[in-house]
């Protein structure tokens, strides 16, 4: 085979772009070069979401599309991985005949030995054939802001989840390689640590090893700030509260999975917190950390969900004032406790249910930010948006791609450097501002 150009669609979680990162360092160690045109791509790389019912349509859709410059364009072979052929690849391998190559989520290793094949005219099923890449990642973020999964699989039994049966038990990198790779990924404003529960790191080897890891890292004169993604509320310790609080290198923000408020909703959810549990924990952290920000995800309409219930979430929502807050519709999933469960709402309802989440949320960030008027704030210089004629930013309490942002004018900014910026106004979801020149 010789050397052909490769792209990629990446779907799904932060989590699932590093494996692709990964595959794509692959290509690169081969000397192949990765472009995000697709009239030039000859080898088409779809990294799937298998997570819900919408997410396998999304990706098995991604797949078809590409399908299409076979014909107009120079695509040549489509390459189908991630958790979409890890846990399906029985039904997915005979049905969906336009891909050529089907790899697992740590099958990077066997790329290439399965492109061989694909090219001698076979359709390749090398899923749990091989082992994840060693040759580092190519990174897909803006420079200056770079994922670190620091584990994979999960230890969580959360009745509505596929994801165990997807990527098996909770397994920690070891922290030297962890080490390795965020010295290996250069200068990076903010390195964000992703996992399914970043908050567990080190326990499946017998002792939790997150702050140490933090610690470690915090070393690095390459790595600026470092933000903690998917900590679970019932493994927030004291001690990683204080790391928090006191390591500088740390943002002052963390995202805490909730998924809902009523105890009886989070006792069929297999969630181990309960109401009193989160508030206690928003006093403890906004009580040690000043400023600090809290975003957190929520689940409507889960099975036996009253409308008691959905109000009293809205109601939970107004009281714990949360930074940022996403919301999501219960998708019944085969293979899960809870898709057994009695009293499956109504898709219409549970649609209802997340607009009047959003909307009460609206409330509480809208007021959150109206109080950031006429304040300084440092801020990270993510690009420009030519849409609205602005530079576009983000300050602590923002998360790369999954928050708002500071929309500023300035005479000039650069893309991952940090400015002070005066806040003129706000929305439900940004700030808007006039940089402060030097």
């Amino acid at each position: 085979m010789t050397k052909k150009i490769f792209g990629m669609i990446s779907l799904g979680c932060d989590k699932n772009r590093v494996d692709g990162e990964r595959i794509l360092g692959e290509v690169r160690a081969h000397g192949c070069e990765v472009s995000d045109d697709p009239a030039r791509v000859q080898v088409l790389i779809v990294n799937t979401c298998a997570f819900l019912n919408s997410a396998r349509e999304e990706s098995i859709g991604a797949v078809l599309e590409a399908n299409g410059y076979r014909t107009g364009g120079a695509l040549e072979k489509i390459v189908v991985t991630g958790c979409l052929p890890e846990k399906f690849i029985s039904e997915l391998f005979p049905a969906l005949t336009e891909a050529d190559v089907f790899l697992g989520v740590n099958d990077s290793s066997e790329l290439f030995p399965a492109l061989e094949r694909a090219y001698a005219n076979e359709r390749v099923n090398a899923v749990h054939t091989g082992k994840p890449s060693a040759c580092g990642r190519y990174v897909t973020t803006a420079p200056h802001v770079k994922y670190l999964k620091i584990a994979d699989g999960c230890f969580n039994r959360c009745t509505y989840c596929l994801i165990p049966k997807i990527r098996g038990k909770y397994v920690s990198y070891p922290m030297e390689e962890l080490a390795a790779e965020a010295k290996s990924l250069g200068d990076t404003d903010e390195l964000v640590f992703v996992a399914q529960d970043t908050t567990r790191y080190g326990e499946d080897r017998g002792k939790n090893e997150l702050v140490p890891l933090i610690k470690k890292i915090s070393e690095y004169d390459n790595i600026r700030h470092i933000r903690l993604l998917y900590c679970y509320p019932e493994a927030i310790t004291g001690e990683l509260i204080r790391e928090v609080r006191d390591n500088p290198k740390v943002v002052k923000y963390l995202d805490i999975p909730m998924q809902h408020s009523e105890d009886r909703i989070l006792r069929l959810m297999g969630r181990k917190g309960r109401r009193a549990d989160y508030l206690d924990l928003l006093g403890r952290l906004r009580g040690e950390i000043p400023g600090i920000a809290v975003r957190s995800t929520f689940i409507a309409g889960f099975p036996s969900e009253t409308e008691e219930e959905h109000r009293a979430l809205i109601g939970f929502l107004r009281e714990a004032r949360l930074d940022q807050c996403g919301f999501f519709a219960y998708s019944r999933e085969p293979e899960t406790a809870a898709f057994r469960m009695a009293g499956q709402v109504h898709p219409s309802t549970k649609k209802r249910r997340v607009r009047e989440l959003y909307e009460a949320q609206a409330e509480v960030s809208g007021e959150l930010l109206s109080r950031r008027v006429g304040e300084t704030l440092e801020v990270v210089c993510d690009g420009f948006d030519f849409e609205k004629g602005l530079f576009t930013g983000r300050a602590y309490f923002q998360a790369y791609e999954i928050d708002g942002s500071v929309l500023f004018s300035a005479k000039k900014a650069e893309e991952g450097k940090r400015l002070s910026v005066r806040i003129d106004g706000a929305d439900v979801y940004d700030l808007y501002g006039t940089a402060v020149e030097d």
